[in-house]
């Protein structure tokens, strides 16, 4: 089993896995290493990633792309609706205020949601990784931006489950950057961390994080982002120019969402050359509206004044950064840059202004992401074997608990997890209740995402105790290894006291003696004491000499309304995916069977008519009547037959080779006969050569017989009249009619005249008889150092002749 890494970006992936020589980047079915993120509908078929965006153009109302940023999001929030203008497929709300992208598949409408979408480039990712890895791929770990909310990050797990691919870690991009940055260093310090800047610009997100590396470990220590890219950049440019085209030539390329799209990609080539070029350089469009041709020219100085308003919020994000990471410029290492717009020259100066460093790239930009990702799956797998190396990550986000008032008293609140909190990990409050209640997390702060809530608990099974009194409840709040935020269990604290002589050997628990108290602790031990200094609980003090209170936590059951599809709504759509797997084979399979009886027609019409290779070994009726044939079927096929099974495909291409396969073995042997025919004169006159070497007494023919050379020449004669025989039927026979003589019997008559000469003529000659050689006689050093050693070789002789053990051997007992 093979473990890999994903990069999933807005605007392609990547794919990495860990391997014997370590970490590659994976290439798909276009040897490409990017793989667009883009999913298009063709009839009764799916088209994903790199054929899908070469047809973009053509088939652009059921292409999609952008699916990224709608990830677990409402039809209504504004940022979906700010989206949707850069989306030309036709975008309907569902029944439960989701987003549905309207397509035609399996020709008739259907509404598939982002989730799905992302899904099924998973699906492909997988299958790009099989190929390519020759094995099973099942875990991964996936890198999401560190933007990225509760609801957000559900919605891409729901996804990669319902692709069929079992996710060990999301992980957020800039920490995976870090670890590929980390892995491999050799010189990190065992003592002072060192102190590095990661930026991160990508197509359409800009994430800056800084974080510490010690040997074998890494720290993230804060991050800020702003939601602009690369695609941004291109949009202040094409706003420019189709401005420029309405005023020269009356055209509005906004109006026509192919042009637009036609437009925003010759921009993208410009803005990548004028990355390594300052001088003026040409745009050139050719019928880009209404058969009109249009060009203009920009240099670097006038993008970067465009783009004004974008390298100002991208300073504003770099200075985030210094201020919430609370780092001194002179305790920054370096700043290392990845994504493909930080090539941009503005924002590589900008790095240097704020940072007080040069822009380094050490990384690959594209791939490092995918390639960290990978590192984490083969740390976390054990399926891989790799070095430890300790990752923390942070929760991006302020978050809080509140619950319900009971009786008289009110609800409370408390802020469990600071911004920037390390991840995963965990929080256990205690409460005293008498009845079930609810608890809601949610964020403390603004996020990029309407809802601030991230989902209510109801505990359920709550009674007084014996005395009446509220019982104690222990409710674990955790961030996992996703960045996901819940409440993961929630325990009923039952209380006894007995006598300290019956109770030596139970663990006494300490008890809260307020209402409502908080402890902390690590994700291994609930009951642990937190490390980073955070203990928050308030123990009493003692109990009676002869009392002592036994606790025994009971497990109680909880009912939870939070983000992502309910497990029966995600088993069904896991099903839909299978399905359309199932049919994306299937029709495959068909289109194979289709083109090869497409490719066999104008094939074989081409080698019957006209100076074809075979048109001289078939009569003209039987020329002509399956020619006809074939113009019918390709007609058919491009009428009738557009649409058939596979089988019928099949059937019709096998009725044709019943009747070409004659034809082309007639080919066949009129056309190698003839060689095979002077080869086995070759052997003839090879197998008389060595005869008549006999004959004259050769000597490397001494140690054969008279019998083994008659044998060869019975053999030889033989295979002659058979050859004189067939070559003069061979020579008679009409080109239009079967040979009489198939290219199969020549070679079977070479193989044993051959075969007949070289059992007898290869046989080496026996080798002469060895003569005895004389025992020598022991030295006087051999006596000696057996002397020496403790032997006796009178002994040893006698020994030897009594034992039947050779003289070699040593096996003197005293």
């Amino acid at each position: 089993m093979s473990v890999i890494g994903i990069d999933f970006g807005n605007e392609s992936c990547f794919v990495a896995a860990a391997k014997a020589g370590g970490i590659e980047t994976l290439a798909n079915d276009y040897s490409l290493r990017a793989t667009p993120s883009c999913v298009a509908f063709d009839g009764k078929k799916r088209i994903i990633g790199v054929a899908a965006k070469n047809q973009q153009v053509t088939n652009m109302k059921n292409t999609v792309s952008g699916f990224k940023r709608l990830l677990g999001r409402k039809f209504n929030d504004p940022h979906v609706q700010h989206e949707l203008n850069n989306i030309p497929t036709k975008v309907e709300q569902m029944s439960d205020g989701g987003i549905g992208f309207c397509v035609n598949y399996l020709d008739q409408q259907q509404l598939f949601t982002p989730e799905q979408l992302t899904a099924m480039l998973f699906t492909k990712l997988k299958e790009t990784s099989t190929h390519a890895l020759q094995a099973q791929v099942n875990d991964c770990v996936i890198a999401c931006p560190v933007y990225f909310t509760n609801a957000e990050r559900k919605a891409l797990l729901d996804a990669a489950q319902i692709a069929g691919l079992n996710v060990l870690r999301l992980m957020n991009e800039t920490t995976a950057t870090a670890l590929s940055y980390g892995f491999y260093k050799q010189d990190l310090p065992d003592d002072k961390p060192r102190n590095v800047i990661f930026v991160d610009c990508g197509n359409s997100s800009l994430q800056v994080s800084a974080c510490a590396f010690t040997k074998g470990k890494l720290k993230m220590l804060a991050s800020s982002w702003d939601q602009i890219g690369g695609r941004d950049f291109d949009a202040a440019m094409a706003e420019y120019f189709a401005k420029e085209f309405m005023d020269r030539y009356k055209i509005n390329a906004k109006s026509n969402p192919r042009s637009w799209l036609r437009l925003l990609t010759e921009i993208e080539k410009l803005k990548k050359q004028m990355s390594a070029n300052s001088t003026k350089l040409p745009l050139a469009i050719e019928c880009f509206m209404d058969d009109i041709d249009v060009s203009s020219s920009m240099q670097r100085l006038q993008m970067e004044e465009l783009c004004g308003p974008l390298l100002k919020r991208v300073e504003a994000t770099f200075k985030k950064l210094l201020v919430e990471s609370k780092l001194p410029l002179e305790e920054i290492h370096s700043v290392e840059i990845v994504g493909g717009s930080t090539r941009i020259p503005s924002i590589k100066l900008i790095i240097e202004q704020v940072f007080g460093k040069p822009a380094r790239t050490t990384l690959n930009q594209d791939e490092a992401v995918s390639r960290g990702a990978a590192l984490q799956c083969a740390i976390m797998s054990p399926a891989v074997r790799v070095r430890e190396f300790g990752v923390t990550d942070i929760q991006n986000y302020s978050v809080k608990v509140t619950w319900d008032g009971e009786d008289s008293m009110g609800g409370g609140g408390i802020e469990v997890f600071p911004t920037f909190h390390a991840a995963p990990f965990s929080r256990l409050l205690t409460l005293n209740r008498k009845e079930p209640f609810t608890m809601t997390v949610q964020y403390a702060q603004p996020v990029p995402y309407p809802d601030l809530i991230i989902g209510r608990w109801t505990i359920k099974d709550i009674k007084p105790n014996e005395r009446g009194e509220p019982s104690e409840v222990k409710v674990k709040v955790r961030i996992n290894h996703h960045g996901i935020v819940l409440i993961s269990s929630a325990s009923l604290v039952d209380k006894k006291e007995v006598d300290e002589s019956s109770s030596n050997s139970q663990l006494n628990e300490p008890q809260a003696n307020s209402a409502e108290q908080l402890n902390s602790g690590q994700d291994q031990s609930q009951n642990q004491i937190n490390n980073a200094g955070e203990p928050m609980d308030v123990s009493q003090e003692g109990t009676s000499e002869k009392k002592k209170k036994l606790s025994k936590l009971i497990d109680l059951p909880m009912d939870y309304q939070t983000h992502g599809y309910l497990p029966n709504e995600l088993n069904n759509l896991t099903q839909l995916e299978a399905k359309m797997v199932a049919n994306d084979a299937k029709e495959t399979k068909r289109v194979d069977a289709k083109n090869a009886l497409e490719e066999f027609v104008y094939d074989m019409r081409n080698k019957l008519q006209g100076d074809g290779p075979l048109e001289r070994y078939v009569v003209s009726s039987a020329r002509d009547s399956i020619c006809n044939q074939l113009n019918d079927l390709e007609d058919w096929l491009y009428e009738d037959g557009e649409d058939c099974d596979h089988d019928t495909y099949v059937d019709k291409l096998k009725s044709l080779q019943n009747q070409t396969n004659p034809i082309k073995e007639r080919a066949n042997d009129y056309e190698f006969c003839p060689a095979a025919f002077d080869e086995l004169k070759q052997a003839l006159a090879f197998a008389r050569t060595a005869h008549s070497e006999f004959k004259k007494g050769v000597p490397k023919y001494d140690h054969l017989t008279e019998t083994e050379f008659m044998n060869i020449s019975e053999t030889t004669e033989k295979v002659q009249k058979w050859l004189d025989i067939n070559l003069a039927k061979f020579s008679q026979a009409a080109r239009t009619t079967d040979s009489p003589v198939k290219i199969n019997e020549i070679r079977h008559e070479i193989q044993t005249l051959t075969t007949c000469v070289n059992s007898v003529i290869n046989r080496p000659k026996p080798k002469p008889a060895s003569k005895p050689t004389p025992a020598k006689d022991m030295t006087g050093t051999d006596q000696q150092q057996q002397q020496h050693n403790g032997e006796n070789v009178d002994k040893k002789t006698e020994s030897a002749h009594t034992n039947s053990v050779p003289e070699d051997s040593t096996m003197d007992v005293d």
